[in-house]
């Protein structure tokens, strides 16, 4: 049974999504605050973080950040704000996605459905399955990597962008190919921020020095080059 926690310092709101999950078979955990979810990843581990922003002790952001750096636990914020540059920074420290407030009950199970069959996509892959280029280790069937012999935590979402990319290495992408393909697996979840974003992430933890991945071709797409000199 998957294990989801709902940090929402609303009461009421806390309740809702709990229901809202609990009704579709999940096991749910509610905290309300960031003091609150630190003893929780103490006592348990968490399939998913539902989480929202603006905590009474502290930002979700913040929170998220610890979480990523500790776990493979994927987040979704819970938010009212919309604002590009918000979603932005969530998913530079790895959140999966967002739902805004208000939302419906049909958006809240599909994001967390799709989050669900992306992970169980990743873990079916057979043991094999690894990139390695001397320097970045990938191993999508177990979802960790390294570089340079240090662990770097992706998202689940990057995992499959990173998946697509090291399958296609020296080939041009189109941004219409990439969302394609991410869509097969994801029950079209990706849009085109989301894609701009998750590059962004990728290129920040694995392109040191002077070392280039991911290269970007200006009005056609993306290629994939392998960690060449920039």
């Amino acid at each position: 049974m998957k294990q989801i926690l709902i940090v929402e310092d609303d009461t009421t709101m806390n309740k809702l999504l709990s229901n809202i999950l609990l009704a579709e078979g999940y096991k749910v955990t509610s905290a309300y605050t960031a003091a609150e979810t630190q003893h929780c990843f103490q006592a348990a581990t968490y399939d998913l973080v539902i989480l929202d922003i603006n905590l009474p002790d502290g930002s979700g952001y913040e929170v998220c950040k610890i979480i990523k750096e500790n776990s493979h636990t994927a987040v979704i914020f819970l938010t009212a704000n919309d604002l590009e540059q918000d979603m932005i920074k969530g998913y530079e420290l790895g959140a999966s996605d967002y739902i805004t407030k208000p939302f419906s009950n049909g958006v809240l199970r599909h994001k967390v459905k799709a989050i669900f069959s992306l992970l169980e996509n990743a873990e079916k892959e057979p043991p094999h399955k690894i990139y390695n280029d001397g320097q970045l280790m990938i191993d999508f069937s177990s979802m960790r990597a390294t570089l340079n012999g240090n662990e770097v935590i992706f998202a689940p979402l990057e995992y499959r962008m990173l998946e697509v990319f090291t399958k296609n290495k020296g080939i041009l992408l189109t941004r219409q190919k990439l969302l394609e393909d991410l869509w097969d697996s994801q029950e079209k979840y990706v849009d085109e921020h989301t894609l701009t974003a998750a590059i962004s992430r990728i290129r920040g933890k694995i392109e040191k020095d002077g070392k280039k991945y991911i290269q970007t071709v200006y009005g056609m797409g993306y290629m994939f080059t392998g960690g060449g000199a920039k």
